[in-house]
């Protein structure tokens, strides 16, 4: 089985559960951004400055990754056309589910971003992408699909880890915390295989991403980088690496 099969399994089984990043917006939620009271995120605690979005009447969206009913919803709201493209196809549901209960249409895609993306080019005015290419070994096409099917002036919103959470094993007491990965981080090439059933049964397949893959990757691609800021991780207790530096990155970046 392909590692983008096992994370897409992960995704399925997270969003019955009721995981965090898989919980739609309510219809309170979603009558207020009607009435432009809203925010969103790409990272887990930091709301994207509005700076970034404009006015979104009448644009055509890409949620690239981005299934669960939490930003689409905000996006149609503000008058946006949006396409959610996702692997998972319970994520899919959720965003189904909400656009049915607030009687507005969305187009749904499932399918997998490691592969040349399902839309012709120049489709797009806008891409919002949070936190997801975690789960993807080589990011770089993913910049390119990006360039290609978005319009010329078209923005791309990125979410990503800092690669350096990847280092240390998975402990809640500072006295335990230990270096104990080398970097880049990948589960497919640096574990065995019975290390890497338990990766698969609790975090799925996630692979560290270099800033320079995440950063360079979308120059390269031929994006402009317009604004970038920091955040950190929020979970139920406190996450020890955030006392030390951010966990998470977000970017602005526009094709010319």
């Amino acid at each position: 089985m392909s590692y983008t099969k096992i994370n897409e399994a992960i995704w399925d089984k997270w969003s019955k559960e009721g995981y965090r990043w898989t919980q739609p917006i309510s219809a309170e939620a979603f009558q207020k951004a009607k009435e432009g009271i809203w925010d969103v995120l790409l990272t887990p605690s930091i709301s994207v400055p509005k700076t970034w979005f404009g006015d979104l009447k009448g644009k055509r969206v890409l949620g690239l990754a981005s299934g669960g009913g939490q930003q689409g919803p905000i996006f149609t709201a503000l008058g946006a056309e949006v396409t959610v493209m996702d692997l998972s196809a319970a994520q899919l549901e959720a965003e189904r589910t909400v656009a049915e209960r607030e009687g507005y249409d969305i187009e749904l895609v499932k399918a997998d971003m490691t592969e040349r993306f399902p839309f012709p080019n120049s489709a797009f005015d806008f891409i919002f992408h949070p936190v997801s290419n975690t789960y993807v070994e080589n990011i770089e096409p993913v910049w390119q699909e990006c360039y290609r099917v978005l319009k010329k002036g078209g923005s791309l919103l990125s979410g990503f880890t800092n690669p350096e959470i990847y280092l240390f094993n998975e402990t809640d007491k500072l006295e335990d915390l230990r270096v104990v990965h080398p970097l880049p981080y990948n589960p497919l090439k640096d574990f065995t295989k019975k290390e890497r059933a338990e990766l698969i049964k609790n975090d799925g397949l996630q692979f560290s991403r270099t800033m320079e893959s995440q950063i360079r990757g979308q120059l390269k691609a031929g994006f402009l980088l317009k604004d970038f800021y920091e955040d950190f991780a929020v979970t139920d207790g406190d996450y020890i690496l955030s006392k030390f530096f951010p966990q998470f990155y977000a970017s602005l970046a526009v094709k010319p």
